[in-house]
Parts: structure tokens; sequence; C-alpha cells
């Protein structure tokens, strides 16, 4: 856990809820720490970053942030348009691609609101697609 106790946002009723399989969790609590972050501006331009973040194993959520990172573009663009993507993957020799990409609804929260001294983006799993994960490498012969 990564220590935010913060409460949730209100759930959104009309807004499915997706869970997160074992393998993903493996996954993602393996030794990745970078993933990459996709927001929208109110107007609908998109924007991709790398960034660091933590799985927040009480809230089923993921939660990124980072130093100052209530002046960055990536949270005034949550702030504006909550919809965002998350996406962390690997490839393996000799060409494994793995990958764990969750979509859902973000929230701007501050540093008062997220328990913590920063201020963060938490991600309300909607959809988590993923593939690569199986212990089987692509092409094997079963």
């Amino acid at each position: 856990m990564n220590g935010l106790a913060s409460p949730e946002p209100a759930a959104q009723p009309d807004r499915p809820r997706a869970r997160f399989t074992a393998a993903e969790l493996a996954y993602l609590l393996g030794e990745r720490r970078l993933g990459r972050l996709a927001t929208a501006d109110g107007g609908g331009s998109p924007h991709v970053v790398p960034v660091g973040w933590t799985y927040n194993s009480d809230l089923d959520t993921i939660d990124i942030s980072g130093r100052n990172f209530a002046a960055t573009r990536k949270y005034r663009n949550v702030q504006a348009n909550p919809q965002a993507a998350f996406v962390v993957d690997d490839v393996l020799p000799p060409f494994r691609p793995r990958c764990v990409m969750v979509q859902g609804r973000a929230h701007a929260l501050t540093a008062e609101r997220a328990g913590g001294t920063e201020a963060i983006i938490r991600i309300d799993p909607e959809k988590v697609i993923s593939w690569g994960l199986d212990a089987v490498p692509i092409g094997a012969i079963v």
C-alpha cells in the first residue's frame, strides 16, 4: 500500500468498475515502476507522458504523482477532462510483448485530500485490458 488514505470520490452509478486479475496484479506489482499516462485537455487535445505510479490496494486504483504535481499539464488536463488511460508494458526476448492498460475516470486530488505531501491523479479502472502475461511464450509449441 502506498500510505495514501483518502476518501474516494463518489462512485459514478453509470460507470462500471473493472477489477484487476491476479496475473495483472502480479505484473503491475513486479519491477515495473514506469508507466505512460494519456490525458486530454478540455478541447480534446491528447497528452501522453511517462509517469511514476503506485497501485493503491485499499481502493483498487492506480495513483500517479510526482514533484510539484498540481502544476503539471496532466493534472490540469484531468481537472478539465476526467477520461484517462494508463499503460505499463515491456517486451521479453526474443519478442514477447506484455501489457496492462487501464482506462477510466481520473480524479485530480490535492495533497491534503490525498493524505500525502503531493497532489495525485487517481484512476478508477473502468476497463482493464492485458496481454502477454501468461507463462507460455508467444510462438511456443505446447
